[in-house]
């Protein structure tokens, strides 16, 4: 049980997972932004161009609801199609997918940038013992052929 144990920890510390742990996060998060920009700016704006209308109201009844006539409780509930939440939805994910593109560009962008940089030249490595001495041999006979 200890060794499974460890195995997790092992597991759920590694970078890649932590990492993804708070992409998940933000995502959350981002999306009920997303979700805030879609219900209460786009689509009143939408709802005011197709004259008034709530698209999340929009349905299709398959069964109206049965009220009781003297109390008007609910005996059986309306069965309905919702396609307007279903509208809403897709305007959401649609404008996460742009988002999320574009953001991926960016980042594209930024690793084609830093790909493109020449890295810098390492420094000549110093010449060895050996070549040392060859270089003072080879000074030395053409010092000799100079005098003679």
């Amino acid at each position: 049980m200890k060794k499974f144990f460890n195995e997790f920890k092992e597991f759920a510390m590694r970078g890649n997972v932590v990492d993804m742990a708070v992409g998940v996060i933000i995502g959350g998060a981002f999306g009920k932004i997303v979700t805030s920009l879609v219900n209460d700016i786009i689509m009143p704006g939408i709802g005011v161009l197709t004259g008034g209308a709530n698209f999340s109201e929009f349905k299709f009844v398959l069964q109206k609801q049965v009220l009781d006539g003297a109390t008007q409780e609910v005996i059986t509930p309306e069965v309905a199609i919702t396609w307007g939440a279903f509208v809403q939805t897709i305007v959401d994910f649609l404008i996460i997918a742009f988002c999320i593109f574009l953001a991926i560009k960016v980042m594209n962008k930024f690793m084609r940038k830093k790909a493109e940089e020449p890295a810098p030249e390492p420094a000549p490595a110093e010449p060895t013992k050996e070549e040392q001495l060859l270089t003072e041999i080879r000074d030395l006979l053409k010092d000799n052929a100079k005098k003679q």
